[in-house]
């Protein structure tokens, strides 16, 4: 219990407020290069300056939907057990919008098993040399032991959670080589998988659970993992085109469709999925991670398709973690670089684990995958992803637009313009020594002495 208290009160403790005239000012500040990892910071009196970022509110670009984490099978059964007063202490932590809160406002869940699952599942399991093209014996159950609790409280707190969900594979025997790992989806069973598509959403939504949008599958390209599934770009064409967008429609279903759900390096992808006419008709936008390739992929395909949106999905921490490296790399290549190539979601891999890195399926289940929190019965401690949310979740508001901010090869940065007005600003000073940064555009000039490698977030709110 004392590490739930220590770590809600770190959260806490992220905010500071220097009252000026016009602008109140709520900032964080990470030192990466140090011992302490949160520093509460406020404006200087110092007129100088050396990197200077001008805010243009006039210049508007994407607007964000939210920041947040996988919520995996694994993640929310550690949350269930836990006893009721840490388990909610921890959700209002992380869910509530109050000051102090982190105010995660988007998850993505697994359709079916990940393989960070006990073992591999779906929603229409057979015994062998079965099929089930209605899908009769369709069924959440599995769901309802821990992921619809937690979601339903995690509901409870804040209602205007979005939720995607991406499935790892197919039921086994809709595959070719009717196992979870690895595999093509038969063409024979498109229409079959298209209904397990529309059966989920519709049972999601009796639970009281609205599916905001779906991946097609997640890694397409990477067959190794347990479960897993290889889709082409023409088969995720096809299967978009001729069957589900086709069936979504004729059930008035509004869950939004999106391609890829992974790597930057090919990008291509998505480009071929949405030259498909047919397919991109029923196609908001593509989801990227970022184990391989440059995040500046993103706007590759914005710039082919600019009508359609772009997410960020996933991206891991490497247990046992490393505060300074992880936090460095994440803060600046997600926080601040998805967005600035048009992303409108940004999400780390997997909000929970155990000490011993549990649960995850044999044979390709990650073994090394460090949640955002480690819970311990119910002690929970902080990990790199975390901090790195913290930076950005509490700051950059559902509805914010991103807008101009002057861009620095030594202090890269993103900006917004929140829903009630305020302007936020989240930079990171790369370099090995502190830089005075000016932050110019608004109302009034603001002035922060930055320290050598360390993150940045600020908010100016209208009092």
């Amino acid at each position: 219990m004392k590490k739930t208290i220590i770590f809600i009160t770190t959260i806490t403790l992220l905010f500071a407020c220097a009252e000026k005239e016009t602008f109140s000012t709520y900032a964080l500040l990470s030192q990466i290069n140090g011992t302490q990892k949160i520093t509460e910071v406020a404006p200087t009196e110092n007129s100088s300056f050396d990197v200077d970022i001008a805010i243009d509110t006039a210049q508007r670009f994407q607007q964000m939907e939210g920041f947040g984490y996988t919520l995996t099978g694994g993640s929310a059964a550690h949350i269930f057990k836990m006893n009721t007063a840490p388990q909610d202490s921890l959700l209002q932590a992380l869910f509530g919008t109050q000051k102090g809160a982190l105010g995660i406002s988007y998850l993505r869940l697994s359709l079916g098993a990940s393989d960070l699952d006990e073992f591999p599942w779906s929603y229409n399991d057979l015994d062998s040399n079965q099929e089930d093209k209605e899908l009769s014996a369709f069924s959440l159950s599995r769901d309802t032991l821990y992921l619809l609790p937690v979601l339903k409280k995690i509901k409870s707190i804040n209602p205007k959670i979005q939720l995607m969900s991406s499935p790892w594979s197919a039921p086994k025997w809709m595959k070719n080589n009717q196992d979870s790992r690895g595999g093509k989806l038969l063409k024979k069973y498109y229409s079959a998988y298209a209904l397990y598509f529309a059966k989920y959403i519709k049972a999601m939504g009796e639970e009281g659970i609205k599916i905001d949008a779906i991946t097609i599958q997640n890694e397409p390209h990477h067959p190794g993992n347990n479960p897993s599934m290889y889709m082409s770009s023409s088969d995720q064409a096809e299967f978009i085109g001729a069957h589900l967008g086709p069936l979504f429609e004729a059930q008035n279903i509004d869950t939004k469709i999106i391609i890829w759900d992974h790597n930057a390096d090919e990008y291509n992808y998505p480009i071929e999925v949405l030259s498909n006419p047919k397919a991109n008709t029923y196609i908001d936008g593509s989801a990227f991670h970022l184990y391989a390739g440059s995040i500046t992929a993103l706007s590759e395909v914005h710039k082919a398709f600019p009508s359609k949106n772009l997410y960020f999905t996933e991206q891991w921490t490497g247990a046992p973690g490393d505060f300074e490296k992880d936090f460095s790399w994440h803060f600046e290549q997600l926080m601040i670089g998805a967005p600035n190539n048009w992303s409108k979601v940004v999400l780390e891999w997997n909000l929970s684990n155990n000490p011993e890195l549990k649960p995850h399926t044999d044979r390709g289940g990650c073994t090394r995958c460090l949640g955002a929190i480690t819970i311990d019965q119910n002690k929970v401690v902080a990990n790199p992803s975390y901090y790195v949310m913290a930076h950005a979740s509490p700051f950059v508001r559902p509805g914010a637009f991103r807008i101009h901010s002057t861009q620095h090869d030594n202090v890269p940065n993103t900006a917004y313009e929140n829903e009630d007005g305020s302007i936020s600003v989240l930079l990171y000073n790369k370099n090995e020594k502190q830089h005075t940064v000016r932050i110019s555009g608004l109302e009034e000039v603001f002035t922060y002495t930055v320290p050598a490698q360390s993150a940045l977030s600020v908010t100016f709110s209208k009092p």
